[in-house]
């Protein structure tokens, strides 16, 4: 009997359509005359908390961090108790399985880690599902692969989620108790993808409060061709006076100056060098989710989470292939489908993508069709089904639109257009301009202005011209403008920031080598990770753009934290080797031993952090903590939070701490105790060796008026 393991009951339902033989539906699972179809529900074996471990790890305390599993332990998750029965008799009775999990990196490990759980040593097959319609399901059940062939990926998977569990599980109890020494009421999360990218955010907020406007002029001329009038931007000397740092022009009296000596007499200029070359701009690629996410978030405003769910729902729903995709490109063979999905696209109630589906050319192939660049999933496009736009929602309406629009400029020709490039010479000041002329306008037909790239301010039209030819000049203006202070993240472009990772990483070495890496996290991880953020209060959304602002939790959180953790250097480096892993490149136990390394010296030295106290009450004693109300075997009484290294207590006084009967008179934050010494009762400082302060006993209590005497003496 062969068994699929589906990854949740819906997956199950359409690959049990599509086997041959009457279908009999059971409790969780259905049987074909091809097979028996189970499925779980996502995760229904989970990691281990570091209590079911050992129950002493139940209650955090620095002296137990870090907490390093020698032996990896999942459990059944309790939601899913009743379905991992079913699948664990199912596997038992099999002769043949075939894994069914999601075709990615976590999908991989879903079901692999239920096989290995329950020791499975018969045959596995995978089935890979980019779509839901018939056809793709049909071509998937008729090419499956070994499962075997996927073992790097489900390595790469296990490494990151055990990484994860290193890093979240230790840090952020290393962390937190630093901050409770010193009050704080808050839980730190501290994650190996949501650090990086909550300091993002915090530093993007200090360079926005730190920036200080500056004026600048740009330098503009006007000149008279035989053949037109066009504009052109004055190009400084090296030895130019008068430039900010960044090249710009920045002196008022220069600029008037110059503005000056342009307008004399005679009014003529040298086209000193004319340069026209035609240039191609290939199709933009096809969509990704992380792509199409930074796109809808641009055009429609839509958060990250949405657009997932969005494209979640029109997968299920059979219009659009697999969501979670980090792929941009198409695997050779999926053209085969491009005259049904363009034919589809033609009749859709959509004026914009019936006409650019009427007049695309299905025989047309652009960069995007490479197999090369496959792995286990392909860019996100419509599938064979037919749309009925009236039938989906508003958002997606606008999801599909935007996946079904770059799927079609696949099959337009490339943008041509010829550049022109000019260097004018008037009165030994050298100005530049230039310009484009469209040659076929290709695939840009589908976007118009929304495809191009931020141009330069001189682009414009120019006149035909060629080197050596004269031109008047006209007139020249400074016009005067200020720097602009960076711009806050949404979720759309702090999405895109983890996804280009490279432009944020310190290391410039680093930086050049992960331009290729696909940023932190995944893509389907990215959006729930900025969402965590904002729940639990480390970042709030403000004004209608739901800009990303940092609370004081963030700031406190992301300052106690060395480089290694909120700069994104290692996280990337990591996703670097994970990625490696999974073709096959990099040791597991390797990795892993390296995780465990950085973890305990990072907890190492979580425990020399010392924070501003917080709270009401600072203790008298270390003047490091706060007193905290506890609750005794003798009831209410007030303790540090920095205990056990500080152990000052006070009794509770109507919800107060008692203050001290006798407070030190050297020290101010001392309490004078009674001691029993050698020579008889005397009072001292709390806050010995700090203060060495002592008095004589009088009746029960300190003798303030006498002089201090030496504690070695008693």
């Amino acid at each position: 009997m062969r068994v699929y393991i589906a990854e949740k009951p819906s997956m199950g339902a359409e690959i049990a359509k599509y086997l041959p033989g009457p279908t009999s539906r059971k409790d969780g699972y259905i049987i074909t005359g091809g097979g028996v179809v189970t499925w779980g529900f996502g995760h229904i074996l989970r990691q281990a908390e570091p209590g079911e471990y050992d129950e002493k790890y139940i209650r955090w305390r620095a002296e137990d961090l870090p907490i390093i599993p020698q032996k990896w332990k999942l459990l059944i998750s309790e939601s899913a108790k009743k379905q991992f029965l079913i699948v664990e008799q199912l596997i038992g009775e099999a002769n043949e399985i075939v894994h069914a999990g999601d075709p990615d990196r976590e999908g991989q490990l879903l079901i692999d880690e239920v096989l290995d759980y329950l020791d499975n040593k018969k045959p596995v097959k995978r089935i890979l599902l980019n779509a839901l319609d018939e056809q793709s399901i049909r071509k998937a059940i008729a090419n499956l692969r070994e499962n075997s062939d996927f073992f790097n990926l489900k390595q790469s998977a296990l490494a990151r989620a055990r990484a994860d569990w290193l890093i979240g599980m230790n840090l952020s109890r290393a962390y937190t108790l630093a901050a409770r020494r010193a009050g704080h009421k808050t839980t730190f999360p501290v994650g190996r993808v949501k650090t990086p990218t909550l300091a993002l955010v915090v530093r993007r907020e200090r360079d926005i409060e730190a920036f200080k406007h500056s004026d600048y002029f740009t330098l503009k001329a006007d000149f008279m061709h035989p053949d037109g009038e066009f504009t052109a931007y004055w190009k400084p000397k090296e030895d130019q006076v008068g430039l900010d740092p960044e090249g710009r022009l920045a002196d008022k009296q220069i600029a008037k100056e110059l503005t000056d000596k342009l307008s004399a007499q005679p009014l003529a200029a040298d086209i000193i060098s004319c340069e026209t070359t035609e240039k191609k701009e290939a199709n933009r690629l096809p969509l990704s989710l992380s792509s199409l996410q930074v796109l809808a978030g641009k055009k429609f405003g839509y958060d990250p989470q949405t657009v997932l769910d969005t494209a979640q729902r029109l997968y299920e729903k059979k219009l659009t292939s697999y969501p979670r995709s980090d792929c941009d490109f198409l695997p050779e063979s999926q053209q085969a489908d491009a005259k049904v999905i363009i034919g589809n696209l033609a009749k859709i109630n959509d004026n914009e993508l019936a006409g650019w589906a009427q007049t695309a050319n299905s025989e047309q192939k652009s960069r995007a069709w490479n197999d090369k660049k496959i792995t286990a999933h392909h860019a996100i496009i419509p599938t064979v089904e037919k749309c009925t736009v009236a039938a989906l929602s508003e958002t997606e309406k606008n999801i599909y639109y935007l996946i079904a629009q770059a799927y079609l400029a696949q099959f337009y020709p490339v943008h041509v257009y010829s550049q022109t490039k000019v260097e004018i010479k008037r009165v030994d000041e050298t100005f530049t301009a230039s310009g484009r002329i469209i040659r076929e306008l290709g695939w840009k037909a589908l976007y118009g202005t929304d495809a191009d790239d931020k141009k330069e301010e001189d682009e414009g039209t120019l006149p035909a011209m060629k080197t050596g030819d004269g031109v008047q000049f006209v007139k020249a203006t400074a016009e005067k403008k200020s720097t602009r202070p960076p711009t806050r993240f949404t979720a759309a472009t702090l999405l895109a920031a983890m996804k280009e990772i490279h432009k944020y990483v310190k290391n410039p070495e680093l930086k050049k080598q992960l331009k290729d890496v696909s940023g932190i996290g995944t893509e389907a991880t990215r959006a729930t990770i900025i969402k965590e953020l904002v729940q639990r209060s480390f970042l709030r959304e403000e004004k209608k753009k739901k800009y990303l602002i940092p609370t004081d939790a963030a700031y406190t959180l992301i300052d106690i934290l060395p480089d290694e953790l909120t700069y994104p250097d290692s996280t990337a480096q990591w996703e670097s080797i994970l990625s490696d892993m999974a073709d096959g490149g990099q040791s597991l136990d390797k990795f892993l031993k390296a995780q465990a390394d950085f973890t305990s010296s990072i907890c190492a030295s979580a425990v020399s952090i010392k924070l501003a106290p917080q709270g009401e009450h600072l203790c008298p004693q270390c003047e490091q903590g706060v007193l905290e109300e506890r609750k005794g075997r003798k009831g209410l009484f007030w303790g540090c939070s920095r205990y056990p290294a500080c152990k000052a207590a006070y009794d509770d006084d109507n919800g107060k701490p008692r203050k001290p009967q006798h407070p030190c008179p050297r020290c101010g934050t001392g309490a004078l105790q009674r001691i029993n010494g050698k020579n008889g009762a005397f009072w001292g400082c709390s806050r010995y060796p700090a203060c060495r302060a002592t008095y004589n006993d009088k009746a029960g209590s300190p003798d303030i008026p006498v002089r201090p005497v030496s504690r070695e003496t008693k």
